[in-house]
């Protein structure tokens, strides 16, 4: 099992997974998406997982969270390790770790209003008094730059930015420790990515809670990580301080992003 230092929220030793392909005809093919992934993510640091698409950034993001079981290595958070979990042994987990989708529509239940969404994670962690949850999800709203009538409205009333802002409300309402943001704001405009950006920075400050942030857009991870891990087919190549990746790349990959990235006009 991984052992965990005390200033780590999630520690990453040799994550391998493996998917099985039905070939159809004849045996059938493995396909590693993950690749011996060493990582730590600090609690109450911003992590960014940046690569091209194909990369594993998502893959490893719902590996954290137990969506996939890893086929080798250990995950370590607060001294179990999380990868030899049953889905029962998860459950005193989960609060702590939440995801942030990359498309907020799909990630409501249309049929359900904003606040009832809002209101089922509370009752089911047991957040608060039933009696309590309207100012709680009022206050919530407040907090993410919303009004508590939006409480009232459904998913397909809203714009992307204030659906994302829904979408941050719901993770943070549980108090967790880790949240995984995949590629929260690739579908938002630019003035309204930057409102979301400043937002998950602000409740980063203000909660203390890590985020792993999965973007393919470097711009973005400079602006709102701390450190950044590149990924390329399956593997972290390069782990570090965020100016430290920009100004001093050290694997080819890295420096081929930077270099694509200054090609299509964005500053270094």
């Amino acid at each position: 099992m991984a052992s965990e230092t005390p200033d780590t929220g999630l520690r990453l030793r040799g994550v391998t997974l493996d998917f099985r392909i039905r070939s159809g005809v004849g045996r059938d093919r493995t396909l590693r998406a993950l690749d011996a992934v060493d990582l730590d993510v600090g609690a109450g640091e911003i992590v960014g997982l940046v690569g091209e698409s194909g990369s594993g950034k998502t893959t490893l993001g719902k590996t954290m969270l137990g969506v996939h079981r890893p086929s080798t290595g250990a995950i370590g958070y607060r001294g179990a390790d999380l990868a030899s979990l049953s889905a029962r042994g998860w459950a005193p987990f989960r609060r702590d770790l939440q995801m942030v989708f990359q498309d907020p529509l799909s990630s409501f239940n249309p049929r359900f209003t904003l606040g009832s969404s809002l209101a089922l994670p509370l009752a089911l962690h047991a957040i608060c008094p039933k009696h309590e949850i309207p100012a709680r999800i009022e206050s919530l709203l407040t907090r993410v730059g919303l009004k508590p009538e939006h409480a009232r409205r459904y998913p397909h009333e809203l714009s992307g930015g204030q659906l994302q802002r829904v979408a941050i409300a719901r993770a943070i309402s549980v108090e967790p420790r880790v949240i995984v943001a995949d590629e929260a704001v690739s579908k938002l405009d630019v003035s309204v990515r930057a409102q979301v950006l400043n937002l998950l920075k602000r409740m980063n400050r203000e909660t203390g809670v890590a985020i792993v942030f999965i973007t393919h857009d470097l711009g973005v991870a400079r602006f709102l990580c701390d450190r950044i891990a590149v990924m390329y087919f399956g593997r972290v190549v390069e782990v570090g301080a965020t100016e430290t990746i920009f100004a001093e790349p050290r694997h080819p990959y890295t420096l081929s992003l930077l270099r694509a990235r200054a090609h299509d006009g964005a500053p270094a």
